[in-house]
């Protein structure tokens, strides 16, 4: 997997067991960054911008890193948490990264996701996250709604994000939770929706009907963290 810019490799050589090597831009002149891969005897190819840019289309700031596929944390361990996080077959990887970020914020280390129709754990995810990532564990399953199933059954209440609900700061934030936050253009699926035990709105006062995904995830994190 491809992951780029500088504040990405900056956090990855906090953990630099997973880089596999580096494609550099030739005048690249970020010192702590080639002094950190040449101690940790990184291979590092040294390219032209429009080679680099053959690799990654993305602003990759002249930085690119190969590591290792992201490593998914198995259901068991995201258990043991009693605040989650479950995205409803999200798309965008940006709004995937802001939410990872939200999520660190809010001391939240546990988000689901599927398997298909789903973004997964990309290098976009990875800068967009800004870090964040090293620090929440992203569970991949293969069924949403069994696993939301499977989490009843260990206790947890679903709260899920949706235009017509209970006005999200009305919502009893406490036990162990998880929250659902939809697709950005169609919102929850229908099965998702039948499995929740409550639907949190957020009004709307202006003319537009909806937020953007993540910008709707942090007001419910934050209200669910603050309201416990």
């Amino acid at each position: 997997m491809h992951v780029f810019g500088k504040n990405v490799t900056k956090e990855i050589l906090n953990n630099p067991k997973s880089i596999k090597k580096a494609y550099i831009y030739e005048n690249f002149n970020d010192d702590y960054i080639l002094n950190e891969l040449k101690k940790l005897n990184i291979l590092c190819k040294f390219l032209s911008r429009k080679d680099l840019d053959k690799i990654e289309e993305g602003n990759h700031q002249g930085i690119i890193l190969d590591i290792e596929d992201y490593n998914y944390a198995s259901l068991d361990k995201i258990l043991k948490s009693d605040l989650i996080v479950i995205l409803d077959h999200l798309e965008d990887p940006h709004n995937f990264g802001a939410i990872i970020r939200t999520c660190e914020a809010a001391s939240i280390k546990s988000i689901i996701i599927p398997k298909d129709r789903s973004v997964k754990v990309n290098g976009t995810v990875m800068k967009t996250s800004v870090g964040a990532l090293e620090n929440v564990d992203i569970c991949m399953v293969t069924n949403l709604v069994n696993t939301i199933k499977e989490l009843k059954d260990n206790g947890f209440w679903i709260i899920g994000t949706d235009m017509e609900g209970t006005n999200y700061k009305d919502i009893d934030y406490k036990g162990k939770i998880a929250i659902v936050i939809g697709n950005e253009g169609h919102g929850l699926s229908r099965l998702t929706k039948d499995n929740c035990d409550f639907i949190a709105k957020i009004p709307m006062y202006g003319k537009v009907n909806s937020l953007n995904a993540s910008v709707a995830a942090a007001l419910v994190i934050y209200e669910a963290v603050m309201n416990r």
